[in-house]
């Protein structure tokens, strides 16, 4: 009979980085749930280390400050919506219906990942609108990145364009961007109207048809 292989225990700095990550993953979890119970003003370093049990040294050991959490929000989000919004545009059958479909989908808020019940106020939205807005001039570099896996999907569905001949040729990395900024600046100013009030998703549908026949008509060959 073979003998057994026996595994090695982890080296200790791998241990330490194993549970360093699964910390921030707490850290994370528990900054993305306050944003939707509390908005903006009840994501607080206090409550989130409440929230998760772990000691402060656990958070700035993970993050440099509150900011670098909600970058750590977005980028989770984000790669979370490139993920689910690409398996889900892969059923559309051109590459302007799978860019059409995402439009949409940011449009209306439906990232696959824990959607605000109809009748609900979108108050995480709210609060990473308004941060989205002040990042962009404190923390560029890393917001830009937490952006990266979403805008090249984006990108990804132009080129396909180009390749037929149903896109426009042109830098698609730029035409991905330019359409994004067009859309999420819009939506942010929808998002931060309703953080006082019940979103309108009979508004949010018709501002998705106008925001998709602006950028269509900006794109299409």
């Amino acid at each position: 009979m073979p003998k057994s292989i026996e595994l090695a225990p982890a080296a200790p700095d791998a241990r330490r980085n194993a549970t360093s990550d699964q910390r921030a993953q707490q850290l994370v979890a528990a900054a993305y749930d306050l944003l939707a119970e509390e908005g903006l003003e009840g994501l607080t370093i206090r409550a989130v280390l409440a929230r998760t049990g772990l000691a402060r040294r656990a958070f700035y050991d993970n993050f440099a400050g509150k900011d670098d959490l909600v970058l750590a929000v977005f980028a989770q989000t984000l790669h979370a919506a490139a993920s689910q919004l690409g398996d889900w545009a892969s059923d559309r059958a051109t590459p302007l219906e799978r860019l059409h479909f995402v439009v949409t989908s940011i449009v209306l808020g439906r990232y696959g990942v824990d959607e605000t019940p109809e009748g609900g106020r979108d108050l995480r939205g709210a609060a990473l609108s308004r941060e989205h807005m002040r990042l962009a001039e404190s923390h560029p570099g890393e917001l830009a990145e937490a952006l990266r896996p979403l805008l090249a999907a984006m990108a990804g569905y132009l080129a396909e364009g180009m390749a037929d001949g149903s896109v426009r040729n042109g830098d698609a990395d730029r035409m991905a961007l330019l359409v994004y900024n067009l859309v999420s600046t819009t939506v942010h100013t929808e998002l931060l109207a309703e953080e006082t009030g019940i979103p309108n998703r009979a508004r949010r549908l018709a501002l998705a048809d106008e925001l998709w026949e602006f950028c269509s008509r900006a794109v299409k060959a």
